[in-house]
């Protein structure tokens, strides 16, 4: 598929997804959120591929909303920007739900709308020069639907300041506050992403599908009998599975399993 706001380049079985809009610093429009959506459910596809990394190329990772779509937005009737929107929240459940690992590698100011695609992966690694901001608010706007992801990764409690304030805060702060999981230099950057899709390829495909799935299913809920029935389910699954069943045979045998070397 040709694409015209990304490029996607493929290494064994790690796809990395650049952004590619540099001179307006990967804001998003309805294009972009097409074929970023386009593209995750490409990648969804390809059995090769076990690792999505999310990237920029430029010198922003994004700038949010592109200023020609929010013209055009402006204009709008309250039908029109609830379809507009819905895109865009499709878009960020299709990153969301992916049963790959996935990367946000941020490498340059991320604001706005642009936190949702942070948010929506996995895992976050920033340069140390990364300055986070959610702007809404004063454009006289929400950040609705970046809102549950955003909120998962800082909490509700930090998500009061950053909503309402629309202060900028650091790379370092993100990591304090659990939103992003590493900081690195620049220089670093790349070789921080490496290890982590390292670690991530070591594991099972089809296990680290149903984490995601256990964490998206099972987070914030009451431990009651009915989730110890739903875990033990899970778990009874995944064991009678044919990565289950190679992953134990190859611990017990002593030798690497075999999703390491197919």
């Amino acid at each position: 598929m040709n694409f015209t706001t990304l490029v996607i380049e493929q290494q064994q079985h790690v796809a990395t997804i650049w952004m590619n809009r540099p001179d307006v610093r990967n804001a998003f429009d309805e294009t972009s959120i097409t074929e970023m959506r386009q593209a995750f459910r490409l990648l969804e596809q390809d059995r090769e591929v076990r690792v999505i990394v999310l990237g920029a190329r430029g010198p922003a990772f994004s700038a949010g909303a592109d200023l020609n779509w929010m013209k055009r937005v402006a204009g709008y009737t309250e039908d029109e920007n609830r379809a507009d929107a819905l895109a865009l929240a499709e878009m960020l459940n299709v990153i969301y739900q992916s049963s790959k690992a996935t990367i946000a590698r941020v490498q340059g100011d991320c604001y706005a709308g642009g936190n949702g695609l942070v948010t929506a992966c996995d895992i976050a690694i920033a340069s140390e020069a990364v300055t986070f901001c959610l702007t809404e608010v004063r454009l006289g706007l929400i950040p609705a639907t970046i809102g549950p992801y955003v909120i998962r990764a800082m909490g509700e409690r930090a998500a009061h300041r950053y909503f309402l304030t629309a202060e900028r805060f650091s790379a370092q702060e993100a990591h304090r506050l659990g939103y992003v999981h590493q900081v690195v230099t620049d220089d670093e950057l790349d070789d921080a992403v490496s290890r982590m899709t390292h670690h991530l390829l070591a594991g099972s495909p089809h296990a680290i599908a149903e984490s995601k799935r256990l964490i998206r299913d099972i987070a914030g809920q009451p431990v009651d009998e009915h989730l110890m029935s739903d875990t033990a389910r899970r778990i009874g699954e995944v064991r009678v599975a044919p990565d289950g069943r190679e992953g134990i045979a190859s611990f017990l045998e002593k030798r690497k399993p075999n999703w390491l070397t197919r």
